[in-house]
């Protein structure tokens, strides 16, 4: 599978925030959604960076309850790794493991095509497994 048969099955939307946005809104987008991070992009739709739960935590640690009231763009990670939906969700998890990010927009033809987690790369393997697991069971059975 690849990261276009994740995102088929997710959807496409994407929960963003602007550059201008607050702390304090990007939390409350964030913890009303019940994500761990938000794809930062101006007013173009063009992908300026991504902002996680984690930067929150570094900000509050830097800043105190001040860093409620900077900006997205103040706290963001501006140089963002993207993927491609033809990506392998192989290529995905080694690639997460290595850079020890949870997150990946998923870039086409240079325009925002979607956004995953960990947690829909995991979900994507273990369907796969359960799958091949199902298939050999019927290979058995039918043998």
């Amino acid at each position: 599978m690849n990261v276009a048969g994740i995102l088929k099955t997710k959807g496409f939307n994407v929960i963003t925030a602007a550059p201008s946005d607050s702390i304090s809104e990007v939390c409350s987008i964030l913890g009303s959604r019940r994500i761990g991070a938000v794809l930062v992009v101006d007013k173009a739709g063009d992908l300026r960076g991504i902002l996680s739960e984690r930067d929150i935590v570094r900000g509050l640690a830097e800043c105190g309850s001040k860093c409620l009231e900077q900006t997205a763009s103040d706290w963001m990670t501006s140089s963002v790794i993207t993927i491609s939906p033809s990506e392998t969700i192989d290529n995905v998890m080694a690639l997460m493991t290595a850079k020890r990010i949870r997150h990946l927009p998923v870039m086409e033809n240079g325009k925002l095509a979607g956004f995953i987690s960990i947690g829909d790369v995991v979900k994507s393997r273990m369907d796969e497994v359960e799958h091949e697991a199902a298939a050999l069971r019927d290979y058995i059975a039918t043998g």
